[in-house]
C-alpha cells in the first residue's frame, strides 16, 4: 500500500502550469514575473512534499493555496525592493479603492478622488501606488550586445498634435460640456465636488463624462 502511494506521488515539473497561474494573478505589483515564479516554485515544492495521497483529493486543490501562501509571504517581506509594511499595506488598500471605483464608474480614479476616498494627502497616495509599480531595469539582459539601451521617449511633435487634437475636439463641445472637463481634468475637481458646482449630482456627473468622452475618442479616432 506503501508503495502505491509513492508511485502515485505527484512530480513537481508536471504542475509547473500552476506556478504560472499563481504568479500570473500578482503581475504588476510591484516585483518581476521571475520573482514571483520562483517564489511559486518554492511553493510547489512544499506542496509535493507535504500532499498527503491518501486523503483522496486532488493535487491542484492542495497545491494552489500553498503556492499562494509563498506569493503573499513573498509580498508581506517586501520582495526585491524593501518597503515598510506600513506602506505596503496602503499600497494595498488603494489599489482594492482603484478596482472597485473602476467597477462601480468604468473608468479609474484620478489621484486627488483617491487620496480622498483614502484619507490621505496625494503625495502619500502617489507613493504608496509607486510600491505597486514593477521596477524599471536601465540594464538588459546577459545575452545583449549591450549592457544598456535607450529608454524610448515620445516624439514632442507626436504631444504636439496631440494636444492640438484635442484642444479642437474640445472646443466642438457644448459649453456645459467644456466646463464639466474642465472641472474634472484641468481643475482635479472630483465628481462629487464637480456636482455642486454645476448644481446637479454625482451620477448625473459620472453618466454626462463618459458619455462625453465616448464622444470625444470617437472623434479623435476618425
Amino acid at each position: 500500500m506503501q508503495e502505491q502511494l509513492k508511485e502515485n506521488k505527484p512530480r513537481a515539473e508536471e504542475h509547473l502550469g500552476l506556478v504560472h497561474h499563481c504568479a500570473g494573478r500578482f503581475r504588476g505589483r510591484g516585483i518581476e514575473y521571475e520573482e514571483l515564479y520562483s517564489t511559486g516554485c518554492i511553493g510547489l515544492l512544499k506542496a509535493v512534499q507535504g500532499f498527503d495521497v491518501s486523503r483522496g483529493v486532488q493535487f491542484s486543490t492542495y497545491a494552489v493555496p500553498v503556492i499562494l501562501g509563498e506569493l503573499k509571504r513573498l509580498f508581506r517581506d517586501g520582495g526585491a525592493i524593501k518597503v515598510s509594511r506600513r506602506l505596503r499595506e496602503s499600497a494595498m488598500r488603494l489599489r482594492r479603492m482603484q478596482e472597485a471605483y473602476l467597477k462601480m464608474h468604468g473608468q479609474e480614479p484620478t489621484l486627488s478622488e483617491l487620496s480622498q476616498m483614502a484619507g490621505i494627502s496625494e503625495a502619500d497616495a502617489a507613493q504608496a501606488l509607486c510600491v505597486t509599480q514593477a521596477p524599471l531595469s536601465l540594464t538588459c539582459s546577459d545575452d545583449a550586445d549591450s549592457a544598456e539601451f535607450d529608454i524610448p521617449v515620445e516624439a514632442p511633435d507626436k504631444a504636439i498634435g496631440d494636444s492640438i487634437a484635442l484642444r479642437q475636439t474640445m472646443a466642438q463641445l457644448p459649453e456645459a460640456d467644456r466646463r464639466l472637463l474642465e472641472l474634472r481634468y484641468f481643475r482635479g475637481c472630483t465628481q462629487t465636488k464637480t456636482a455642486e458646482i454645476l448644481g446637479t449630482t454625482q451620477v448625473q456627473v459620472s453618466r454626462r463624462e463618459k458619455k462625453i468622452l465616448t464622444q470625444m475618442r470617437t472623434s479623435l479616432l476618425e
